[in-house]
């Protein structure tokens, strides 16, 4: 088709046939917003490189989350910030943690709000890292049945769906094995899939006080410059029982989105990580950008990559943008 028998931009005139062609649309239906809870009562902290966000105890999370189901969102990933951490991160899986006790209280405030737990030890290990460690060295096996007896107690708790963030081998295996034995095959996997070992990830370990205490997480998270070993990394985890897959970060891996998205027939899930959110804030700040309109293109940019859901710090400000326009 060519000028002047075909002229695209016939079909861009008016708002009207803009809507009527677009190829991607953004609803709040795609949207999970991330949350941190804390101990304490009435406990607000503001995370500094994460403007909007904050630290909340469980009655100012309940507060939250409530928001977010107001506006049509329809699940939360909690992540916790324990009183104490040692070097097996046991507060990850005590039946009293923070998270397990902060789903009992959304799935009680807010029966149909959709609570995902985040799966990790690096919020309660005293070393920072997401798995046991020997040495300087991070042993998968060992760390294997933590993360499935945290998996299990926040499915106890009452979380709706379970996402191991960690990314040793074999975790999914672990954990879908332990829930199955456990009367809790209901219980569906958001498996961090394809998590690299990113530098986007600074503001979120302020956040939840997760920073490794030495080396860095290159032994376990994948390499930035990897895209066929993500292939690999996801089938491996659908093989193993995962229900849904996820890509982190996302603006820096669109490319996997799109190619995990092709290749694979479950849901995929992204996380627009919180780097990628102070940036846009920040850049906000000082007047250089639009923020409202980088926010809806960027979130738009995932999902026409081929996110089904996207995990976004942006997820409230988005869902009351979307909610004025109509969509």
């Amino acid at each position: 088709m060519l000028f002047p028998d075909y002229r695209p931009r016939r079909l861009r005139q008016n708002k009207d046939f803009r809507r009527m062609i677009r190829e991607t649309v953004l609803s709040a239906d795609d949207l999970i917003l991330p949350l941190f809870a804390i101990n304490g009562k009435n406990v607000k902290n503001a995370i500094p490189s994460m403007p909007g966000h904050y630290q909340l105890s469980l009655d100012n999370l309940v507060k939250t989350a409530k928001d977010a189901y107001n506006l049509n969102i329809p699940a939360v990933m909690l992540f916790g910030i324990p009183d104490k951490k040692d070097s097996l991160g046991t507060e990850a899986y005590a039946k009293n943690g923070i998270v397990q006790r902060a789903a009992r209280e959304l799935k009680n405030k807010i029966p149909d709000l959709v609570v995902i737990t985040d799966v990790c030890l690096c919020q309660y290990t005293d070393h920072g890292h997401c798995g046991v460690v020997e040495g300087n060295i991070i042993e998968n096996d060992a760390s294997l049945d933590l993360l499935a007896r945290t998996a299990l107690s926040h499915a106890k708790a009452g979380a709706d769906m379970v996402a191991p963030s960690d990314m040793m081998d074999g975790r999914v295996t672990e954990i879908r094995n332990v829930l199955d034995e456990n009367s809790l095959s209901h219980v569906p996997i958001m498996s961090y899939a394809a998590k690299y070992c990113s530098a986007y990830y600074g503001p979120f370990r302020e956040a939840a006080h997760s920073a490794p205490q030495f080396g860095d997480r290159r032994t376990y998270q994948m390499d930035p410059a990897n895209a066929l070993e993500a292939i690999r990394e996801v089938s491996m985890d659908v093989e193993e029982g995962a229900d849904i897959i996820m890509v982190k970060p996302a603006l820096p891996y669109l490319d996997v989105i799109c190619r995990v998205r092709q290749e694979i027939d479950l849901p995929v899930a992204a996380y627009n990580v919180s780097g990628e959110y102070a940036m846009i804030k920040a850049a906000e700040k000082m007047g250089w950008i639009d923020g409202k309109k980088v926010m809806m293109e960027t979130l738009t940019g995932i999902k026409r990559a081929g996110a089904d859901m996207i995990l976004t710090y942006f997820a409230l400000e988005a869902a009351k943008d979307l909610l004025k326009k109509g969509e």
